[in-house]
């Protein structure tokens, strides 16, 4: 990093924002001085979109990808505490589907959404359909 940047620019604060754990693999960027890494499965990169783009191109050979997750948001004008109950019924009869509720406040609007997430669209249309019902019979 010293020989990337001009005579006493490499300062203090940039030689803090370049330490590494032991054992990483460095992860070059070649539009800026920002430096990535990895250790096994796990990458860190910079979080300046423009740097991120111009860095993962050179990622394409370590990162593999798994099955695509899909997800079906329901938004609700309740309150948590409203459906808690018969989520968490929904969501032990279903352990192999996410389910996670996410409140929302916005200007004279207060909901809920309910974000379901799985490898299989059928489970997801099923834990959606569960929710729709108890909310029906809530009405």
């Amino acid at each position: 990093m010293e020989t990337y940047y001009k005579s006493g620019e490499f300062n203090e604060g940039r030689q803090k924002m370049v330490w590494m754990p032991r054992n990483v693999n460095l992860i070059l960027n070649l539009t800026s001085g920002t430096l990535g890494f990895n250790v096994e499965n796990v990458f860190c990169l910079p979080g300046v979109p423009s740097i991120l783009k111009s860095m993962l191109g050179g990622l394409k050979n370590k990162i593999s990808g798994g099955e695509t997750i899909l997800s079906h948001t329901i938004s609700l004008r309740t309150v948590e505490s409203e459906i808690a109950k018969s989520l968490s019924n929904v969501q032990n009869d279903n352990l192999d589907v996410e389910i996670g509720s996410y409140p929302f406040f916005q200007v004279v609007k207060l909901g809920v959404s309910i974000v379901i997430r799985s490898e299989d669209q059928n489970k997801i249309d099923l834990c959606s359909s569960q929710i729709m019902n108890f909310i029906i019979k809530k009405k």
